[in-house]
């Protein structure tokens, strides 16, 4: 029991320093993403748009984090919120709104990819620093220097695991962006689309079987792990 205790206290005390150190002018752009599986869930698709709207502006007010990949996240969701609404959809001229919708936030998204990979991947800690020394302390003035210091650290930290996590979230975009040429009968356009998203990413199942079907040929089925534990459960 005492064990089980101790474990408690470190923990809380664990996630109470990293919090500590989450840089605080993006705090309550994190605050809100954690509404939006709820939203999602309860189809509340209104509020969805609202929630990422707010979240952009709340990076984007950020020099910093005018092109992360944070905000790439939010032009992908945005456009996987516009797909959804299709699916019961049946007022052409609304579908071809939300499909143009889509459309151009998965191209805004991929190019926020693409840039963010050509200016980080496969970087270093030590060359990390030294790129976001340029513009990451512009608005923390305000707090003292070893502060400013924990904010840089968890920075890079994010940064390195967005290096791996960013290539699958291109694929996911490139995925979608398939399936929006599906819908508007481009199937040569979709075709290139998920070999991109296979490139970026070569366990992207959902590209695979998406192309497998256009080509006409049998889709591939999930084994036992990734039926447990599909790759596609990715944080987009």
């Amino acid at each position: 029991c005492a064990l089980v205790l101790g474990g408690v206290i470190i923990t809380h005390f664990y996630y109470k320093s990293v919090n500590a150190s989450v840089d605080p002018r993006i705090v309550p752009a994190r605050k809100l993403y954690e509404n939006y599986n709820l939203f999602a869930r309860e189809n509340k698709l209104d509020s969805i748009f609202w929630l990422m709207d707010t979240i952009e502006s709340i990076y984007t007010r950020v020099e910093h984090y005018k092109n992360s990949y944070e905000v790439g996240v939010l032009y992908n969701n945005r456009a996987a919120t516009c797909l959804s609404l299709l699916m019961n959809e049946e007022d052409v001229t609304l579908k071809d709104s939300l499909l143009e919708v889509a459309n151009e936030s998965i191209n805004q998204s991929i190019t926020i990819y693409e840039n963010w990979l050509m200016s980080y991947e496969g970087k270093s800690e030590q060359e990390l620093e030294k790129d976001l020394e340029k513009d990451f302390f512009v608005g923390l003035e305000a707090y003292e220097e070893i502060d400013q210091q924990k904010f840089l650290g968890r920075r890079i930290k994010e940064i390195i695991e967005a290096q791996v996590e960013t290539k699958r979230r291109l694929s996911v975009s490139y995925t979608n962006l398939g399936l929006v040429y599906r819908h508007q009968l481009r199937y040569e356009a979709a075709v290139l689309s998920y070999q991109k998203a296979i490139e970026n990413w070569d366990r992207n199942l959902t590209a695979e079987n998406n192309l497998n079907k256009l080509l006409g040929r049998p889709e591939k089925k999930r084994n036992l792990i990734q039926k447990l534990f599909p790759p596609e459960r990715v944080e987009n």
